[in-house]
């Protein structure tokens, strides 16, 4: 007895040093606090959805370090372009991590003044914003000048107007969409022989009728003293494989930091989670809310922002629902102090770090490709294929609301509601809830109608029936009380 007793305790013992070990290997992996929000807008903890994997600077590639990088973009070849802003430079690296090439200069330019902004196309084609110099520069693949835009014109450019491109990228007609500072009136949008085309996306500014009364009343001195509305700039940008915009922009009260512009420049992006796509839904007073300096889409309707506030990256599906959250500002391996960029190569993200000048390579972790693989099923249109992958990632995450409707969606599509009302009810999805409970309810309606009709018709013959016995019965007692006060007068 003794002997089983300490047999027992030691595997007690080893399950908990197991389990301590392995928590400790996870927290290692992962620096910062992985959570996300529930329909209460609560923070929960959540598994990690990436963690780093290594960091790669310029030392690690056998070159001078990266000084003040700025922008960071991966080709469809696979190879890695970082505008190392501060050596006036740009490296080129492959997908193995070791040097490609060394792009300093440009032949009828000279030396690059303040790269700010790369965008790369399927022909290899890069495109260089330079606000340093004021050019929008577009080399061959073989790194000749193709194109240059230095000075747009047109008759709704104001005079005396100053291009300074920050962010540029190129959609599969070769327009090309650039975000230059001081231009409020949107994105400018250029062809391929560079002619200003227009702008899109003009940011909307939400006004304070309290200030607009009071301009109505104010003299002239006081008005000049009041902020204009102007609308803000955006930050960055990123084309999906329909040729449409995501934007940010840098306005801290703007209800859309995120846009997706169609063609027309409306902002089409859907907003169908539990609250609204602008990052960090609580946050304290001091820090403030989420700014978004760079997007990128990752396919399928999903796009990744990165927030330099905090140093987060917040990724969404095609109908704003917040997948899952990672990052933060601090010192360790996979953390960041100035995030100025975020990429994806197909599997791994990419964060460029201006002030540690290096790479922050972060690779998926099983919750986290499952829940991309689940996204992208449903995308799609594989809803039912997407099933045992949510049912895994609740394994990993039984709190993971966006499983249970993903679920839930499934069923209704395979019209097996009832099974669909737990799932809705268990992601606190209401309106699919109501959804599946009107087309249950209608079903039972339909599978029941016989029996019911059946038991109406027999319980109204039973009634009819009961009524006209009572009736008959009711004449007879009459015809007998009649005969019986008639016999009683005759004795």
């Amino acid at each position: 007895m003794m002997r089983i007793k300490a047999m027992v305790s030691a595997i007690v013992m080893a399950s908990v040093l197991f389990t301590t070990a392995w928590i400790n290997v996870v927290h290692a992996s992962t620096p910062y606090e992985a959570y996300n929000y529930n329909y209460w807008e609560e923070a929960v903890a959540s598994p990690a959805a990436f963690v780093p994997s290594r960091t790669v600077g310029g030392s690690d590639l056998g070159i001078e370090p990266f000084l003040e990088p700025n922008d960071m973009v991966i080709a469809p070849s696979g190879n890695i372009y970082v505008a190392d802003t501060g050596n006036k430079r740009i490296v080129v690296i492959r997908p193995d991590w070791s040097l490609d090439r060394i792009i300093d200069s440009v032949e009828g330019i000279g030396a690059f003044g303040t790269v700010s902004g790369l965008y790369v196309d399927e022909d290899e084609t890069l495109y260089i914003a330079d606000s340093g110099l004021g050019k929008l520069i577009v080399l061959n693949k073989d790194g000749s000048v193709k194109l240059i835009i230095d000075n747009p014109q047109s008759d709704i450019i104001a005079a005396g107007f100053k291009f300074t491109p920050t962010k540029v990228a190129v959609d599969d007609a070769k327009r090309m969409y650039v975000v230059a500072s001081g231009v409020f009136e949107g994105i400018m949008q250029f062809d391929t022989d560079g002619e200003f085309l227009g702008y899109i996306g003009t940011n909307e500014v939400k006004r304070d009728y309290y200030e607009i009364i009071w301009r109505l009343f104010s003299t002239k001195e006081q008005r000049s003293q009041m902020v204009l509305f102007i609308p803000t700039e955006f930050s960055n940008l990123d084309i999906d494989h329909k040729g449409f915009v995501y934007a940010t922009n840098i306005d801290l009260n703007s209800p859309t930091p995120i846009k997706r512009l169609n063609p027309s420049g409306e902002d089409v992006l859907k907003r169908f989670g539990y609250f609204h796509v602008k990052g960090d839904i609580r946050f304290r007073a001091s820090v403030g809310p989420s700014i978004f300096i760079d997007i990128k889409y990752l396919g399928d309707g999903i796009y990744s922002a990165l927030d330099s506030n905090q140093g987060r990256i917040f990724t969404y599906d095609a109908e704003g629902n917040l997948l899952f959250i990672y990052g933060m500002h601090a010192n360790q391996n996979g953390t960041f102090k100035t995030p100025v960029a975020v990429e994806y190569d197909g599997v791994n993200q990419l964060v460029l770090d201006r002030a540690k000048a290096n790479i922050h390579v972060f690779k998926p972790t099983m919750f986290g490709e499952l829940v991309l693989e689940a996204s992208r099923l449903h995308y799609n249109g594989y809803s039912e294929e997407a099933v045992p992958v949510w049912q895994q990632v609740l394994d990993l995450n039984s709190n993971y609301d966006i499983a249970y409707i993903g679920i839930g969606r499934s069923l209704v599509m395979s019209k097996r509601n009832e099974e669909a009302i737990f799932y809705f009810k268990q992601g606190m999805e209401r309106d699919q809830y109501s959804v599946a409970y009107k087309r249950y309810r209608r079903e039972e309606m339909k599978e029941q109608f016989g029996t019911i009709m059946t038991t109406i018709v027999i319980a109204a013959v039973m009634i009819i029936g009961l009524m006209i016995w009572r009736k008959v019965r009711s004449k007879r007692q009459g015809r007998t009380a009649t005969y019986s006060a008639g016999r009683d007068q005759a004795l």
